[in-house]
């Protein structure tokens, strides 16, 4: 075992240098060393080691339905184009020419027959194939035609449930593997659409904040900080709110409410970790305002939808399910009822770039769509009431940790007490451990100490 560190141990070291032993030390069963979060050393081996190796959430099949579609993203540092070939694949491409490095498409979404690199012209098909090369003469041996000069393909490219993974590793775990339990996530929120198909729709919300990565997903299944960050949010949702009001128009507003619920409702909130450093909350949004939502007309109606495709029993299957905010680590987090879709990139040790998307459930009323849109902008948005508070905490956290003085952050809030469950899984014995955040760490060691 190697020899833990002390209480105020300075921490540095040369890339060069750094062992699985160094790596070890960095996380003990309650705690986690703050070098984590601020060496920019560690940060480039999460992007070789961890980012470079894990399946990492791309994005949805809707958003390139047809040849040619295409929309940019990134994995770990590479820029990244995943395309809709001629032959319906999806193809995710290294977004760099072959010639002279260039990015050969700057545009977030589109169509195209072809990339075509804004430098010498090189131009790609959408499976990378090098397809144009002006003044060929020129070349000895010619360059046109070779399949080594072509776009550069991420090794390995998989989908579940319209879903797109990718992964820059070779070799490894398959897709299904990877996810394990988090499949019924994803399962749970693609069967709630009555016609069986999700779509990506209503744009995207984007923001950076002045922190590490790790530091957003952390918070998504911390049950403790929504009654403290997101105070003043509460407060105006309580002077707003009518008990008169039909409830399922202002679903946004009551989640505002429900951060506010009392420390019983939290504690017996479910909290899942699974192999992978996945995890996702359960037994939420059980108040009163929920059942009024339940009995608006707009609901009854997409309930009778549903129950058309998959029969009653089915139906009250599905809808039965409460689960929030499943994390697939460590690129995603998502919200089955209320269709929201966060996907998370490391910038820099200290910057993060989180991008959110709302879908749209096939043959679902349409207001219901209106309403996931009313959501996004009340929780998602750059002007939300509620990420702003979450934002201001991230910065603060990485500020704080930047300290010399302190060199641990403790996380023993439920240590010791977490229950094995099925399916591999780990539950909190209550909904405010801090199981999720040990669960990837546990995680993180496991991919940065797997040595290439």
């Amino acid at each position: 075992m190697p020899k833990p560190l002390g209480n105020n141990t300075a921490w540095s070291f040369d890339m060069p240098t750094l062992s699985a032993d160094d790596i070890a030390r960095l996380v003990e069963p309650d705690r986690v060393h703050r070098a984590v979060y601020t060496d920019p050393h560690v940060f480039e081996l999460e992007m070789e080691r961890l980012f470079g190796r894990a399946w990492l959430l791309l994005g949805h099949e809707s958003q390139v339905p047809n040849p040619g579609d295409f929309f940019t993203t990134r994995m770990a540092r590479e820029p990244v184009i995943v395309a809709r070939h001629t032959d319906g694949s999806a193809r995710a491409l290294i977004n760099r020419c072959a010639h002279r490095g260039t990015t050969v498409c700057d545009a977030p979404s589109g169509t195209t027959r072809q990339f075509v690199c804004p430098y010498h012209g090189w131009t790609y098909g959408t499976d990378g194939a090098l397809a144009v090369v002006p003044f060929a003469e020129g070349y000895d041996p010619p360059a046109a035609g070779r399949r080594d000069l072509g776009l550069a393909r991420v090794p390995r490219v998989d989908a579940y449930r319209g879903f797109i993974f990718a992964s820059l590793a070779a070799d490894g775990p398959s897709l299904l593997e990877f996810l394990g339990h988090l499949r019924t996530s994803f399962d749970d929120l693609v069967d709630r659409a009555p016609s069986g198909q999700v779509e990506v729709a209503g744009g995207v919300f984007k923001h950076t904040y002045r922190g590490n990565w790790k530091l957003v997903l952390e918070n998504h299944n911390d049950a403790v900080h929504p009654a403290f960050v997101h105070a003043s949010s509460i407060w105006a949702a309580r002077e707003s709110s009518k008990p008169e009001s039909d409830g399922y128009a202002e679903i946004a507003v009551r989640q505002m409410l429900q951060n506010g619920a009392p420390p019983e409702l939290w504690e017996s909130t479910g909290l899942w970790a699974a192999p992978s450093g996945h995890s996702f909350m359960g037994d939420y949004h059980t108040d009163s305002r929920l059942v009024t939502a339940l009995d608006h007309p707009v609901f009854r109606e997409y309930r009778t939808a549903l129950e058309r495709r998959v029969g009653a029993e089915a139906a009250a299957r599905i809808l039965g399910v409460s689960r929030w905010n499943s994390i697939v680590y460590p690129s995603c987090s998502f919200m089955s009822q209320f269709r929201q879709l966060r996907i998370v990139q490391p910038l820099a040790v200290d910057r993060t770039l989180v991008s959110a998307y709302s879908f749209r459930l096939g043959g679902a009323p349409e207001q219901m769509f209106r309403d996931t849109v009313a959501f996004a902008n009340v929780v998602n948005g750059t002007g939300s009431p509620v990420l702003t508070d979450d934002l201001e905490v991230y910065e603060r956290a990485q500020h704080g940790l930047t300290t010399a003085r302190s060199d641990w952050v403790y996380l023993g809030r439920g240590h010791g007490s977490d229950l094995p469950d099925e399916h591999r899984t780990w539950r909190g014995k209550t909904g405010t451990s801090e199981i999720h955040i040990r669960n990837q760490l546990a995680a993180w060691v496991r991919y940065l100490t797997d040595e290439p």
